[in-house]
C-alpha cells in the first residue's frame, strides 16, 4: 500500500486552531453550534474540550461562506442548507477552489513581475 503524503494527519482540532483557520473568533464557532444543529464537535474529557473533526470543519466552511463570504443572514443560511444542502455543498466546494486558484494565480504574478 503505497504512502499518501496529502493526507492530513491530524484527526482532532481544537476550538482555537479552526478558528484561526476561518479567522473568526472562538464564541462565533460556539454560537453557530448552537445555530446550526448538525454541527456537533466532540466533548473530550472532563472538562469537556471541544475536538472538530474534519467532516465538522466541513460544516464550518459551509457556513462561513454562506454568513461570511456571501453574507446571508443565519436564518438564511439554516433555510439554504435544510431546502438545498447538495448545491450549498457544491457552491461552497466551487467557491473554495476558486479562491485557491486566485491565490496561485497572485503568486504567479508576483514571480514574472519580479523577472
Amino acid at each position: 500500500m503505497a504512502l499518501n503524503m496529502n493526507k492530513n494527519l491530524k484527526l482532532y482540532y481544537s476550538i482555537k486552531e479552526v478558528a484561526e483557520m476561518f479567522g473568526i473568533n472562538e464564541s462565533t464557532l460556539r454560537y453557530w453550534e448552537q445555530e446550526f444543529p448538525y454541527l456537533k464537535p466532540k466533548n473530550a474529557g472532563a472538562s469537556r474540550i471541544r475536538q472538530y473533526q474534519e467532516k465538522d470543519i466541513e460544516q464550518i466552511r459551509l457556513i462561513y461562506n454562506l454568513v461570511k463570504v456571501r453574507g446571508f443572514k443565519i436564518a438564511a443560511a439554516k433555510n439554504i442548507i435544510n431546502n438545498n444542502r447538495t448545491g450549498a455543498d457544491r457552491r461552497a466546494e466551487v467557491l473554495t477552489r476558486l479562491i485557491d486558484v486566485r491565490t496561485e494565480l497572485q503568486a504567479l504574478k508576483k514571480q514574472i513581475d519580479m523577472l
